[in-house]
């Protein structure tokens, strides 16, 4: 685990300088809105008040003081639009970028260990601590319009009285010390509320995960318990930040009422004596809401910077090992217009598979015995490679640690005699296609399922389709290939989303096909459909986990592990004579179940 930390000051330089035009604009328009539009506001309601009271005659007649402060508010309305429309264009991009970044780690971790929390808890930090990043940057404009405009009200109130200006900004000056003193307070209650957030949101989602296994456990009282559990610290912990929040803010916003107080008591004496004016005194009451305001966005910002750290490191720790300059590297990002194409790679010579060798494989899972020691492996180009053993023994194991799903303790793999570096980068099409044991469908049609992002004219969808025996599922589904599948493929049968996980994986052309355990859904005839028109493309080479006979019978090789050791490797009919634990293998229980129709369901509702 990388130990480089940045302050989140470097976090915020960095995203700044992502889109410097648009926020340079925003603070343009925020200091003119703030430190010219309401100063001349104010310096009109001055003459105004003067002019009623004779105090100081100006040229201009009320009426048209009045026309002159419509024209000035019309003003400051317009560039107030201007400004939401460039901060929310900024600010979506910003966050975009964030998220970008953030997803582009995950894809690049080994697979299995993609994310260090739950999902709900990645969600969490992809949605609030990114908004929170984002959002104190957004409002940094608001602070310096602000302060330029709080140097020119104090320069005008000191021009008029001193003394009056002193004693005002005196309450001012002890919030701002008692902002300072109380910083860290909010980063402390902030760290707790986003904590428990994230366990609440982590547990709903494992919940909805694993919904049938609770409900068959009837632990769905127990699972609700403890729902409320967290949620009662979440609501304890939300109550003391957002109390601490309201009443620091309280303590800011009402520090004007204080102020005005003074300026009554002080100003009367001065008004019947001539030297300040109704106009000067509605001057002093204008400046000093805004210069609250200020002082209260000042000690409203110190504590939101104390809870952007904290928003900085969890989105660090999702990107777990990573530079802190991943985090906010400058990328594309595609807020309006098309989106680009998805690049195709094509297949060159260079990925043309002849032979894969692994050589003594070793992966232990953390703080565990288990795992794959010395494995050695060799496919060559267009044979049927079939891994086999008992539960436990390691095959899905090999397979992930093969192709970089999981990072391999040691051991070297080798493509055409070459070694490969990263076998998460190498192992992808067009040279190798993976379906997983519990494919992963998403609720789109079943052909974005199966294409997922390939352009259709270029892919040979039909044939995948056929290739994957899911034709007649396909014709009898009412919008074909168009149909919704639900989320994680709900609305499929076991073997449907099997069988399309297979087609996604055919729809690639790629040189090795790595099957973990297709035929786990699929009934015997069924899958020895798929093995035949499989192997009716030419030079097919495919690397299988399956304990099924008809797919033993077909191997070319089979490799049986034992205990996450290679207890042998040979042709089935050598095995059965040689290897005891083959021989229990295919007398066990593990071969084919009866066979069940080959379409086990249709899709609901077709």
């Amino acid at each position: 685990m990388s130990e480089q930390r940045w302050p989140a000051w470097r976090y915020l330089w960095q995203m700044l300088r992502f889109k410097p035009a648009y926020y340079s604009a925003i603070v343009v328009l925020r200091a003119l809105i703030f430190g010219v539009g309401f100063q001349i506001t104010g310096l009109i309601m001055r003459a105004f008040f003067n002019r009623l009271t004779g105090d100081a005659p100006v040229a201009l007649d009320p009426w048209a003081l009045a026309v002159l402060l419509v024209a000035v508010a019309l003003a400051r309305a317009a560039l107030i639009f201007v400004d939401i429309v460039l901060d929310f264009r900024w600010s979506f991009t910003v966050k975009a970028l964030l998220r970008r970044n953030l997803f582009d780690r995950i894809l690049s971790r080994p697979g299995a260990r993609a994310l260090p929390y739950s999902t709900g808890e990645a969600i969490s930090r992809f949605r609030g601590d990114a908004d929170e990043a984002v959002d104190f940057l957004s409002q940094m404009p608001f602070l310096a319009g602000q302060g330029l405009f709080a140097v020119i009200a104090v320069v005008i109130m000191l021009r008029v009285s001193i003394a009056i200006t002193v004693v005002v900004f005196v309450p001012l000056a002890l919030v701002m010390i008692g902002a300072n003193l109380a910083v860290r307070r909010f980063e402390t209650y902030r760290r707790a509320s986003r904590k428990a957030t994230g366990e609440v949101s982590g547990f709903i989602g494992e919940m909805f995960g694993a919904a049938q296994a609770v409900k068959v456990a009837t632990a769905e009282a127990h699972m609700i318990a403890h729902l409320r559990k967290l949620n009662e610290v979440r609501r304890a912990a939300a109550i003391r930040d957002r109390v601490f929040h309201e009443l620091f803010h309280a303590i800011f916003w009402n520090t004007v009422n204080l102020g005005t107080g003074i300026i009554l008591l002080m100003a009367a004496s001065r008004m019947s004596q001539g030297t300040f004016t109704v106009g000067d005194f509605a001057l002093f009451v204008y400046y000093l809401g805004f210069v609250s305001e200020l002082t209260g966005m000042f000690g409203w910002m110190a504590g939101w910077y104390r809870q952007i750290v904290v928003a900085f490191e969890r989105m660090m720790k999702l990107m777990q090992d990573a530079p802190p300059a991943a985090l906010v590297h400058h990328a594309p990002v595609y807020m309006s217009g098309d989106f680009p194409a998805v690049p195709q790679v094509p297949k060159t010579e260079a990925d043309r598979l002849e032979s894969l060798t692994a050589e003594r494989l070793t992966y232990r899972f953390p703080d565990s015995e288990r795992g794959i020691e010395a494995i050695d492996l060799a496919v060559c180009r267009g044979s049927f490679t079939v891994i086999t053993g008992r539960i436990g023994s390691g095959k899905t194991t090999l397979l992930r640690v093969l192709l970089g799903l999981l990072p391999k303790d040691g051991g070297e793999i080798r493509w055409n005699g070459e070694p490969v570096g990263d076998p998460a980068e190498f192992f992808v099409p067009p040279r190798s296609a993976y379906t997983p044991q519990v494919p992963r469908l998403f609720s789109e049609s079943l052909k974005d399922n199966v294409l997922m992002g390939l352009p259709e004219d270029q892919a040979g969808l039909r044939a995948s389709i056929e290739q994957a025996v899911m034709e007649q599922d396909v014709s009898e589904m009412k919008d074909g290939l168009e149909t919704m599948v639900g989320p994680k493929g709900v609305r499929l049968s076991g073997g449907q989303a099997q069988r399309c996980a297979a087609a996604r994986m055919f729809v690639r052309q790629a040189e090795l096909l790595v099957f973990d355990d297709l035929s786990s859904a699929l009934d015997v005839e069924t899958e020895k459909l798929l093995w035949e028109r499989l192997f009716e493309r030419q030079q097919a080479t495919c690397l299988v986990v399956s304990h099924r006979r008809a797919a033993l019978r077909r191997a070319d090789r089979i490799i049986v592990l034992k205990g996450g050791r290679l207890e042998a490797e040979g042709r089935l009919d050598e095995l059965l004579v040689s290897c005891e634990e083959m021989r229990q293998l295919w007398e066990s229980d593990l071969e084919e179940a009866p066979s069940r129709p080959a379409r086990e369901g249709a899709v609901a509702g077709v």
